[in-house]
């Protein structure tokens, strides 16, 4: 489902969406859901400061996230945040905003950490959504990049088979259904490059999603198979999954950030408190209910 959004690009909403127990808990995606636990034990810093989740969903993956002191859970879905919330329990350590990739309600260069898992292949411009996830990262932080490889295997055989019409090998992103994007490794390295990121490793991971063999292997040796060969990333990325692991670089901010929330339609300063409040520069209206900060700019009529 999609929603539009004022001045940018359509946004892709689970709203509603029992995504968490139809697609992993109900779906089998145990095998999925444990490589790219490794992946992500492999890539993220032990510890931190302030780590921004994008794309958090229903919490899968912040129970990872345990070295950071505090952890902001982002997704544009409310009702999936509303799951997270019920998922995690009510912990001081965790903070939940509704708001939109493109425009991120918060004060530059305030975050040392940020995953973005299965979320970039949502957007439309995947470089406009890497300029905003760089604005609110300090410099050296360290940023944890999922993307869904249109490079991989599968689909390189069913092109050269001639099953297949698009090209896995062009640098163009390929919509393989509505708002659902592969992209080419190469062109996601150089949307990092022109954001002012600089890779540091690189991660090949979920070689082995196939349904067949993961209803005839076990799931152990599978697992232990694709861990053993995530290293293959650095030099070469035919899985269907990469992770990325990137640090912030570029001109430093002159002083540390004042503030928490910033406004996503005027960049004011807003309070980070537990109430709904209005804009003192625009004159919008940000909720806050059920323990949800939600900063969605509301299309228009």
């Amino acid at each position: 489902m999609t929603e539009p959004s004022t001045s940018t690009p359509p946004v892709c909403s689970y709203e509603g969406s029992d995504y968490q127990q139809s697609f992993w808990e109900a779906g089998q995606r145990q095998y999925e859901d444990a490589v790219e636990a490794i992946a992500l034990q492999r890539l993220l810093p032990p510890k931190g400061e302030l780590l921004l989740e994008l794309g958090a969903g229903a919490g899968r993956n912040t129970p990872r996230y345990g070295g950071y002191k505090r952890v902001v859970l982002l997704d544009y879905s409310r009702t999936q945040l509303l799951q997270a919330r019920e998922r995690l329990g009510d912990n001081p350590r965790y903070t939940y905003v509704a708001a939109d990739v493109y425009r991120l309600p918060f004060v530059t260069s305030l975050f040392d950490g940020a995953t973005m898992i299965r979320t970039l292949h949502h957007m439309a411009e995947p470089g406009l959504a890497l300029q905003s996830v760089r604005r609110v990262l300090a410099q050296d932080a360290v940023f944890i990049l999922e993307f869904a490889n249109k490079r991989n295997l599968k689909a390189v055989f069913r092109y050269l088979s001639g099953k297949q019409a698009w090209n896995p090998f062009s640098p163009e992103q390929v919509e393989f259904a509505a708002l659902n994007f592969d992209f080419h490794p190469k062109t996601i390295r150089r949307l990092l490059a022109q954001n002012d990121f600089k890779i540091e490793r690189q991660l090949a991971v979920s070689y082995f999603r196939v349904g067949w063999l993961k209803q005839h292997l076990p799931l152990g040796f599978l697992v232990g198979l694709d861990s053993a060969l995530q290293w293959t990333g650095a030099f070469a990325q035919y899985s269907p999954s990469v992770f990325t692991r990137a640090k912030a670089i570029g001109t430093a901010p002159a002083e540390h950030p004042q503030g928490f929330f910033a406004c996503p339609v005027c960049g004011a300063a807003l309070a980070e408190s537990a109430s709904s409040q209005t804009c003192p520069g625009c004159g919008n209206l940000w909720e806050y209910s059920e323990g949800i900060y939600d900063f969605r700019i509301k299309p228009v009529a």
